[in-house]
């Protein structure tokens, strides 16, 4: 497939830095607290179909199907040596989750499918261009009035985040993100309203939840 020609930015920016990967974020980024902001958001229902989008390692994506075991959950990532933790997490829970490597923005799914589209801390990681591209596969696959969760780096407020940021903004593709871009770009893709309804501030800066439905 051709995403695996494409260049592919892994967690924390180099392969052999995954095994800290789900430690620095309990640890220093309190994911806890924002994934299980997240979960509650999603408001998902039974037979709904819900994607974590950059999956990870899973975490979150277990978290979803834990909420609602009656939804059917699936994972899409680029990485698939971070796939295979995803996998062996999924498989020590008894929980049955359709893993699936891919890139954002070349979704190996139909459109109109998914009633959910959660994404955690993956969008800093994509160009400029592949944003966008992103953001356009989420409103293709999403149905009508389906939502879509974001949450990663955003602008920044308060002295400290701002001064956090300088160093954010030079981390892989995350200069959009700080500089406030996401808002636009989303639109710019087919989603005309978007609501930032939270804001979590982390030791690496401070993280936005973008909220938008495909009208």
């Amino acid at each position: 497939m051709s995403y695996k020609k494409a260049a592919y930015i892994p967690a924390l920016n180099k392969s052999w830095l995954t095994p800290l990967y789900d430690p620095l974020l309990k640890w220093g980024m309190r994911e806890e607290l924002f994934k299980r902001y997240l979960v509650d958001r999603t408001h998902l229902q039974p037979g709904w179909r819900v994607l974590d989008l950059g999956c990870g390692t899973g975490t979150l994506t277990l978290q979803l199907k834990q909420h609602q075991p009656a939804a059917e959950v699936f994972g899409l990532d680029g990485d698939p040596h971070i796939l295979e933790i995803a996998r062996e997490k999924s498989a020590a829970a008894g929980v049955n989750i359709q893993w699936k490597e891919g890139l954002a923005f070349e979704m190996p799914y139909p459109s109109n499918y998914f009633e959910r589209v959660v994404s955690c801390l993956m969008i800093h990681h994509l160009t400029k261009a592949d944003k966008v591209r992103a953001f356009r596969e989420v409103h293709r696959v999403l149905k009508q009035g389906g939502q879509a969760h974001i949450l990663d780096f955003g602008k920044p407020h308060g002295l400290i985040m701002i001064l956090i940021s300088i160093f954010i903004a030079h981390l892989e593709q995350a200069g959009d993100n700080v500089n406030g871009r996401i808002p636009a770009m989303l639109q710019e893709s087919g989603f005309p309203k978007m609501n930032i309804t939270r804001r979590f501030k982390t030791i690496f800066g401070e993280l936005s939840h973008y909220q938008v439905i495909k009208t």
